[in-house]
């Protein structure tokens, strides 16, 4: 027996084994719940540095990407227990835990050249920023055709046809 193991006997280990039970049954009824809070597809992002993304929505299925970038903006696109199959920009697809995921809404920018940011939203005001593609930022107040992009405290506003991580007509507050 290892050090501060501590044996549990057939009574004590039948008790523990369906608290167990229902302590798992607790978590699957509140991930349930927080899973039907929200209406596929939406967004979310990556929440952390190191995150795997793999075949199936078990620890047992093999990863095959590795995430280092936080703040990557997915799609969610299906929901399985504490499992999430998200859609990134090129249009993989794959499971991820939804420990690793954030609610914070976060686009990158798309195309071949830098994506003005203007002071306002409106392509007749003035630029505070361009943003070459690739560049990941926050963002918020979207409507109209514009969101309201922060690059690590740089803002203005972005045209949503040049960023990924928000939807055509979506208002975002």
């Amino acid at each position: 027996m290892a050090p501060g193991a501590q044996h549990i006997g057939r009574t004590q280990g039948t008790i523990v084994k369906k608290l167990g039970w229902l302590l798992l049954a607790a978590l699957s009824v509140a991930t349930g719940a927080e899973a039907q809070e929200r209406a596929v597809p939406y967004w979310a992002s990556i929440a952390t540095g190191d995150a795997l993304l793999r075949t199936g929505p078990e620890r047992t299925y093999p990863a095959t990407w590795r995430y280092r970038r936080r703040d990557l903006p997915v799609q969610v696109v299906q929901v399985y227990g504490n499992w999430r199959r998200i859609r990134e920009q090129d249009g993989t697809e794959g499971w991820m835990l939804a420990t690793l995921l954030s609610a914070k809404r976060t686009a990158v920018v798309t195309g071949t050249a830098p994506a003005p940011m203007h002071a306002d939203p409106s392509s007749g005001s003035g630029l505070n920023w361009r943003a070459e593609p690739g560049v990941v930022g926050k963002i918020s107040e979207c409507e109209s055709g514009w969101c309201l992009f922060d690059v690590n405290g740089k803002k203005g506003y972005i045209e949503i046809n040049r960023i990924w991580g928000v939807d055509p007509g979506e208002v975002v507050e």
